[in-house]
């Protein structure tokens, strides 16, 4: 019994691993099409936001930005 516990931990184990190996690549991917559209004049920290935003639902979208208007105009940044 203890024997296979022993494997079935080491198998979750190392499919954690190669998850998180993938997920590595996965990052690099996308910081190298960041780099990429960087490169061609686009601003990163703009797309970050926006593929942020897309993907919220509407209402929580449309929530925030009502909540983000009211902050501003406290502030008096409109």
């Amino acid at each position: 019994m203890a024997d296979a516990t022993d494997d079935r931990l080491r198998l979750l184990i190392e499919r954690i691993e190669r998850l998180e190996e993938e997920k590595k690549g996965i990052a690099d991917d996308i910081r190298d099409v960041y780099a990429e559209a960087k490169a061609v004049g686009y601003d990163p920290k703009i797309m970050r936001q926006v593929v942020r935003l897309r993907k919220m639902e509407p209402n929580d979208r449309s929530e925030m930005e009502m909540v983000l208007d009211t902050y501003k105009a406290a502030l008096g940044l409109e």
